[in-house]
């Protein structure tokens, strides 16, 4: 076997991709039109793959950190994201971070956010933040992998087994983006109402107090 990706289906990322710089330099010459709000937009763009893993499961839930740092973290209860293991027995996962997503990215009027604007997808947050961190709990293992501007800059780190599974995505948003985002339970309130399966708690540690969602 050669470990050719070509017979994987493409469900929303194409596997045969690794790192799309392309794609993740047109988002970043655009920063207003593809995360319009700033940060929060950002933070809707994750909390859409947990409300999508919750849909699929018949329920689930999601914790929004608010970092001291000025960095935000987005941590699901879901099945974790996607990895396959090629000929060679290479662990892969699938490229959301840096490629698009197939099914919203180029299809803006597929899908609203709860801001009113519409779904791009995961890269966008990956190339609109200095820094991310992508941390995935499956059955069969956990990694970590570190990006910048989109593009990795580690490979896959195993992570030690804890018993859970689901995926937590820290980033820390681009200087260029609105600096300041200060979800209210209104905010909440409204993301529920768009994903009625997915739980949103809200943990605000930048003056060390935890604010509970409806």
């Amino acid at each position: 076997m050669d470990g050719s990706k070509a017979p994987w289906v493409n469900t929303t990322h194409d596997w045969a991709a690794t790192v799309d710089a392309d794609h993740l330099g047109r988002i970043r010459r655009e920063p207003a039109r593809f995360a319009p709000g700033g940060p929060e937009h950002l933070v809707l763009e994750i909390v859409a793959y947990a409300a999508d893993e919750a849909a699929s499961r018949g329920g689930g839930r999601c914790v929004v950190t608010l970092h001291a740092d000025g960095s935000v973290s987005v941590q699901d209860d879901g099945r974790g994201t996607d990895t396959r293991v090629d000929a060679h027995g290479r662990v892969v996962r699938k490229p959301v971070m840096a490629t698009k997503d197939l099914r919203f990215f180029d299809l803006p009027e597929a899908e609203r956010l709860p801001d009113g604007h519409p779904r791009r997808g995961m890269s966008v947050v990956a190339a609109l933040s200095e820094w991310l961190i992508h941390t995935n709990r499956r059955l069969h293992g956990a990694w970590s992998q570190r990006y910048e501007y989109g593009v990795p800059v580690t490979g896959l780190q195993p992570v030690e087994p804890d018993g859970t599974t689901g995926t937590c995505v820290r980033f820390l948003p681009d200087e260029a983006l609105p600096p300041h985002w200060s979800p209210t339970a209104e905010d909440l309130a409204r993301w529920s109402g768009q994903w009625p399966r997915l739980t949103v708690r809200l943990d605000d540690q930048r003056d060390g107090e935890a604010r509970p969602g409806p």
